[in-house]
């Protein structure tokens, strides 16, 4: 466990952030110019080979850019870190928003916690489209909400290049980390005191279908990985689906239920293709 002692602002801000993105033209501007407000001593943009704006749009705002030369997201992370040079690092996605004293207030809440890594809490928001929409209501009153990851999330770097990621999962590596962690003894939690608000990319259902099959992936490389003791994971999709059918039933918002159905049916579609190996 860590020291309680109270740090000054000025210790406090005394992190890097790290901002793995790729075609992010449209969500960077506001993730990086929230973080600069906030005083974080360095940003560092990990480009994931993007074809927009993504690093001009990086440089522009005084970002130091490196790339993670396609081997994706828990590389660029990984990458990150070890280029940072400040004992705390700030793992925060590009569809992240930080409020004024919000990075200081959750590694002050982290020390004084005796947490190892802890997240920031999140509130979805999204465009009028009825997929956006979806996704953010789920966001909002899914159990999700209050499980460990790394959308917007404070840790010693030491401790996280200890730890590591497994480059083998291209998406579901937050849960995979957090089994790690706690097999570890190390603590994580999500911080009911500093909120960020947390955007998606798009509101239309290619972007929903994306997000659905790339997180039935990673619960499929979880069970593939942790066999008998995986298994459990498989149920998420259907349990979540469940009771997100009912609460909207419940709520006398029968128009959720297609996103339900969507959501249950693609998450499996993938679990099926993360329980493949590869070639």
């Amino acid at each position: 466990m860590r020291d309680t002692e109270r740090h000054s602002p000025a210790e406090v801000t005394a992190v890097t952030a790290v901002v793995p993105a790729r075609n992010a033209e449209h969500l960077l501007p506001r993730c990086l110019g929230a973080l600069r407000q906030s005083g974080v001593a360095e940003i560092i943009v990990v480009d994931g080979c993007s074809t927009d704006r993504t690093v001009d749009l990086a440089l522009a705002a005084g970002a130091r850019v490196l790339s993670d030369e396609g081997r994706g997201l828990p590389w660029a992370r990984t990458l990150g870190v070890q280029s940072s040079s400040t004992r705390w690092v700030l793992l925060v996605d590009a569809d992240v928003v930080f409020g004024p004293t919000g990075v200081a207030d959750l590694l002050t809440e982290l020390v004084e916690g005796g947490y190892d890594a802890l997240q920031a809490g999140l509130e979805s928001v999204a465009g009028p489209g009825y997929w956006g929409q979806a996704l953010a209501h789920h966001h909002r009153t899914g159990r999700s909400r209050n499980w460990f990851g790394l959308v917007a999330t404070v840790v010693d770097r030491d401790l996280m290049l200890g730890v590591g990621f497994d480059d083998s999962f291209k998406s579901g590596e937050d849960i995979e980390l957090r089994w790690r962690m706690r097999e570890s003894g190390l603590r994580t939690a999500v911080s009911r005191r500093v909120v960020v608000e947390h955007r998606f990319a798009a509101d239309d259902f290619d972007f929903a279908l994306d997000q659905f099959l790339m997180d039935g992936t990673g619960l499929g490389r979880m069970v593939r990985k942790h066999g008998w003791r995986g298994a459990r994971l498989a149920l998420l999709p259907f349990a979540a689906a469940v009771r997100g059918s009912a609460l909207s039933l419940a709520a006398g918002q029968p128009r959720w239920l297609r996103y339900y159905f969507a959501f249950c049916w693609y998450n499996y579609a993938g679990l099926a293709k993360g329980l493949r190996r590869e070639r």
